[in-house]
């Protein structure tokens, strides 16, 4: 090897250790850690919604959207309580950590309703800010499932795969809104398909 080509290896390692990122401290070292970590994380997302939800459900003007929103907050009462009997039996007490991801989904939920005037233009901000949500729970959820399994907590397991199915639910609840109440409104096209509803109408009489 040339002096040069070891130069230019040695550079190359610095690099990448450079680029290594140094573990906090209390930092989760197994599984287990990082099981709790993210089962506090989640728990603290969950309240954090509960706080969240009734604004959005306030903010919405489409009864079946506020409808959707009602029946959520009641489902993550439940999934807090779930929460706290998957810390208890793993033997850990129930406390949340702030999870950054929620609190800026949360954060683009209030500057979604302060950048859309009421109405159905809203509800669908309001449906897309609730289906990210969603969508950061799902991933969650499956990860702690997956991990349970890994860790071979069966009960924890079957209890955080029914918060797992409740999330899928409530996503695909507010997709059939916002196809069914929401967008064609938003858009303008309501109008448009009330007119077109009319016309077969007419022509069946």
């Amino acid at each position: 090897m040339k002096p040069s080509d070891t130069t230019a290896a040695g550079k190359d390692m610095k690099s990448e250790n450079s680029e290594m990122v140094k573990p906090a401290s209390g930092a989760a070292t197994d599984l287990k850690g990082l099981f709790v970590d993210s089962l506090k994380d989640i728990y603290w997302a969950e309240n954090a919604l509960m706080k969240a939800l009734p604004k959005m459900m306030k903010n919405a003007t489409s009864p079946s959207l506020a409808s959707a929103i009602k029946d959520h907050i009641m489902v993550t009462k439940v999934q807090l309580t779930r929460l706290e009997d998957v810390f208890k039996i793993i033997g850990e007490k129930a406390e949340g950590k702030k999870c950054e991801a929620m609190a800026g989904l949360i954060k683009e939920g209030d500057e979604i309703l302060e950048e859309t005037t009421p109405g159905p233009v809203r509800d669908a901000g309001i449906i897309a800010a609730s289906q990210k949500i969603e969508h950061y729970e799902i991933a969650t959820y499956g990860t702690l499932c997956a991990f349970a399994k890994a860790l071979g907590q069966n009960e924890a397991g079957r209890l955080l795969t029914q918060s797992l199915a409740e999330e899928k639910e409530a996503d695909t609840l507010l997709s059939d809104v916002a196809l069914n109440a929401v967008n064609d409104v938003a858009s303008g096209n309501e109008t448009a398909r009330n007119e077109a509803s009319r016309g077969k109408v007419k022509m069946q009489k």
